[in-house]
């Protein structure tokens, strides 16, 4: 069996696989259209380098290990006629992705933003607008494993959760679950919206002006799923309106978020450049769902962890 990696991996995490798996033949290369491709079964990459040229080529292939969450920007339909088996590392953020958002909220509630700058201006004042988490409101829409451990760390602030997904199915570390179409309802309860939601025909679009309306003056939306959830141009009405109080926005329709955009100028809107996610044990997370997996495809079993369905786009 040939596997191809499309990222490079440390010397030690290869000769890891090596040993694992010694009748299996590992190749890099990044530069995909210029290996033989179609020798290899598997292609292990973040996804971006998958089209239909590659595809058309790749001959010999029947999995793709997606080294990411997202898979919305591969060409699906193909693989799907294809049959080709399609998994990714659904979960793999859910610790660096948690804390990010912990961190945001606890930074907001315990006023860090202004004390840092009357640090800058030197300033001793100690008449700061903070709060507490203990007591709040959190909707989560999404809350599968990222935003299940949010759940969980927000539960052990004493935050009451309610997750929100198409199906109204409960979910782990949620007070309660609700579907999509109870969402605008139950929006005045909540002091935080987190969202973490993939982007699917479903998804896009799935917030206007009509939910911002709906919620508190002085709540915070946040966006750690994807840009297209909501339009740009409403986040912005709802802030500068007083509809919502704050925005942490680790996502845009857009990225890089252009330099004439007016979220830059707003004074309630956290801007962070889609990293939420990053952590220095990506890959070392993300081999882990590789092994596993490996060993069963060398078996036959097909009924991978974290498997894609590419007409769905998850």
């Amino acid at each position: 069996m040939n596997v191809l990696f499309t990222f490079k991996i440390k010397d030690e995490q290869l000769e890891r696989l090596k040993s694992k798996f010694p009748e299996v033949q590992f190749a890099y290369n990044k530069e995909i259209e210029e290996s033989p491709i179609d020798k290899f079964e598997v292609i292990v990459t973040y996804g971006g380098d998958i089209n239909t040229a590659v595809l058309e080529k790749a001959t010999s292939l029947k999995w793709l290990m997606v080294a990411s969450a997202g898979v919305e920007k591969m060409p699906l339909t193909e693989i799907a006629e294809r049959g080709i088996v399609m998994s990714n590392v659904r979960g793999i953020h859910k610790t660096p992705m948690a804390e990010s958002v912990i961190g945001h909220i606890l930074s907001l509630t315990r006023a860090l933003p202004s004390l840092i700058e009357q640090q800058k201006r030197k300033e001793w004042n100690t008449r700061v607008r903070q709060t507490e988490l203990r007591g709040s409101t959190a909707i989560i829409l999404g809350p599968g494993a990222i935003g299940s451990e949010i759940g969980r760390l927000l539960q052990a602030f004493g935050v009451r959760t309610i997750g929100c997904n198409r199906s109204g199915s409960p979910a782990e570390s949620m007070d309660e679950t609700i579907q999509f179409d109870n969402l605008i309802d139950r929006l005045p309860e909540a002091d935080y919206v987190i969202s973490i939601l993939p982007s699917t025909a479903e998804t896009k679009d799935l917030l206007d002006e009509r939910h911002f309306k709906a919620m508190k003056p002085t709540a915070t939306f946040m966006n750690f799923g994807r840009g297209d959830l909501v339009k740009e141009s409403i986040i912005i009405d709802a802030l500068q309106n007083g509809e919502i109080g704050h925005a942490v926005l680790d996502v845009f329709d857009v990225e890089p978020l252009p330099a004439d955009s007016e979220l830059w100028n707003l004074s309630n809107v956290s801007i962070s450049p889609h990293v939420s996610s990053h952590s220095g044990k990506y890959i070392e997370r993300a081999l882990e769902f590789f092994i596993e997996n490996l060993k069963k495809w060398q078996t036959g079993n097909r009924e991978l962890t974290n498997l894609v369905d590419p007409k769905k786009g998850y």
